[in-house]
């Protein structure tokens, strides 16, 4: 049976973190099954190895790892954030929205069609010269509190 060990490491760096183990593990044929990195999770990684020495072994002289958490996390501590549920789409045509990740993040836009399916959505820039319509996943925007003028 595997157990899953988490690493505390410098937030921020937790891809970086993850990129440098996973050349690790490669690298020494280490028996490392799965590292987990989530939103979720700010400053730590998970990874799932055959044991702890492993585990504590895989991390040796990687930067920005801190520490390993002394003891093994249950599966069920960590499973919503493997799981993958649909993001429930509650925008209409026309509402505003800003764009939270990508080469257009901090841009606000206007929906102009919404795919349910495709989990995405077309929206169009609306502070920019000429509106460009760009299509992105849902998980990449929210929701602009609606400005009603009264």
């Amino acid at each position: 049976m595997n157990v899953l060990l988490a690493y505390r490491v410098t937030s921020g760096q937790e891809n970086i973190v993850a990129d440098l183990l996973s050349e690790k593990i490669k690298k020494v044929k280490s028996p490392v099954s799965a590292i987990l990195v989530s939103n979720k999770l700010k400053g730590y990684i998970i990874v799932e190895s055959p044991d702890e020495v492993e585990a504590k072994k895989l991390v040796a002289n990687v930067p920005h790892v801190k520490s390993v958490l002394n003891k093994p996390i249950a599966f069920d501590e960590i499973k919503e954030m493997i799981e993958s549920k649909p993001q429930e789409v509650l925008l209409n045509k026309g509402d505003m929205i800003e764009i939270t990740s990508g080469p257009f993040k901090g841009e606000k836009a206007k929906v102009i069609r919404i795919d349910q399916d495709k989990e995405e959505v077309t929206v169009e820039l609306v502070e920019v010269a000429v509106p460009i319509p760009v299509t992105l996943k849902t998980g990449t925007i929210k929701a602009l509190p609606s400005s009603s003028t009264n």
